[in-house]
């Protein structure tokens, strides 16, 4: 094996599987995990695992292995190419009062209050399957591992934390990890606008994709990822010696 290779793989990894749990995405479906957790991850590691669909939370990566389904896509957007819909730029206009920090990731007990709101909410909202999470649970998967690529991006008004958006700053874009607001607050749409400013901060930062991780057809917690285009899609999970193959992904528009 190539050298380059190799010292991609890393030979200080520990890999392993889940047993299969319920699907969340699709109903009746069994999913499985393969993970390697990293301690030391480097940033071209996790660029080059990011282009062929893995996932980041801690020091585990991550991507599906289900038996006999192919249903999570990876998706990444464009934003060389992007330009707002009309309710993107009301979202816009809407956070004209909201404050913007990002930094290396933190934890706080507005930290874990927030992300608690967040999910007791969904979990009522949208039948979300839901525990409150606590500071050791927080900090091993959305601060421990970030070292010099992973950040927060904090959401404020009028000092108040409403909105948390953990990244990763790639070699060729960013990789949205995950995102949770104060549903007080809904009316603002951060989720829409938190991907705006991530578009905004890749053309500063001279990147060219936002890669938005997995979109499964017909899961309705994925449907706001196909509003933000133009979009590329990958099919399957290439080695990591492999190109991976994106492809140009039109989905069916949807209103605004």
């Amino acid at each position: 094996m190539n050298s380059k290779y190799r010292d991609l793989l890393n030979p200080e990894s520990t890999d392993f599987c889940m047993l299969d749990y319920d699907c969340a995405y699709l109903p009746k479906q069994k999913t499985r995990m393969y993970y390697r957790y990293i301690q030391d991850a480097s940033t071209q590691f996790v660029s080059s695992v990011i282009q062929r669909g893995w996932r980041r939370f801690g020091n585990y990566f991550f991507y599906p292995i289900c038996q006999g389904c192919n249903e999570c896509k990876s998706l990444r957007i464009d934003t060389k190419s992007f330009e707002p819909s009309r309710s993107q730029k009301k979202a816009i206009k809407r956070n004209r009062d909201t404050k913007i920090l990002i930094q290396s990731p933190t934890l706080s007990i507005e930290h874990i209050e927030l992300y608690n709101k967040y999910h007791s909410w969904k979990a009522k909202k949208d039948n979300w399957q839901h525990h409150n999470i606590n500071e050791k649970e927080y900090y091993e998967n959305f601060v421990k591992g970030a070292h010099n690529f992973g950040y927060e991006v904090l959401y404020f008004r009028d000092k108040k934390l409403i909105g948390v958006d953990l990244i990763d700053i790639v070699e060729d874009g960013i990789s949205s990890i995950y995102f949770f607001y104060d549903p007080d607050f809904a009316q603002l749409s951060l989720g829409t606008y938190s991907l705006i400013y991530q578009i905004q901060l890749a053309r500063e930062l001279k990147k060219r994709w936002i890669y938005l991780g997995y979109w499964v057809d017909g899961c309705k917690a994925f449907a706001y990822k196909t509003k933000f285009k133009p979009q590329e899609l990958l099919d399957g999970f290439p080695n990591i010696q492999d190109i991976p193959e994106w492809k140009s992904f039109n989905p069916p528009s949807s209103n605004g």
